[in-house]
């Protein structure tokens, strides 16, 4: 299965791109998308109609300010749907936060932080990983390696301050 990147506008693409380097790391296959909630309101809900049989296993999408396009999305298919709010100039992305979390019973949104293209990515891998051993088993391996830079940090800041 593949992972659907759907951006709201293209001014999206700076945190698209964040989503798209881990899941190249990861060596996923995904499909990117402009689509508009407001302005292409029939494309969203086609694309997301269409999700499962086009064969997404999950969809990130990335919106600002009233971020209606995670929801819109969620309210036409059964594809788990991650939004990702984007910052602005005006609320600083709180605005696209809260549209993006505060969805009624029955059509889940998952929501990672603002501006998170990279965690939303993650998180696809995780779903994906569900009914993907090879996938799980990647990211047992990237988990470790985390693990040991953080190590290794530690290392050097102990040997640095150490008296």
């Amino acid at each position: 299965m593949k992972t659907a990147i759907i951006l709201g506008s293209d001014s999206d693409i700076r945190i698209a791109e964040k989503s798209i380097e881990v899941l190249k790391k990861l060596g996923l296959e995904f499909e990117i998308n402009i689509i508009s909630a407001h302005r292409t309101p029939e494309t969203a809900r086609d694309f997301a109609i269409h999700a499962r049989e086009n064969n997404f296993g999950v969809i990130i999408a990335i919106a600002g300010k009233a971020a209606a396009l995670p929801g819109v999305l969620a309210a036409h298919t059964r594809v788990p749907v991650i939004g990702v709010p984007v910052s602005s100039q005006d609320l600083g992305g709180m605005d696209a936060l809260l549209s993006t979390v505060q969805m009624p019973s029955g059509v889940p949104v998952a929501c990672v932080a603002i501006d998170g293209g990279a965690n939303a990515a993650w998180l696809a891998a995780r779903i994906l990983a569900l009914n993907d051993k090879e996938l799980a088993n990647k990211l047992e391996s990237e988990a470790l390696k985390m693990a040991e830079k953080v190590e290794q940090k530690n290392h050097e800041i102990r040997k640095k301050f150490s008296q």
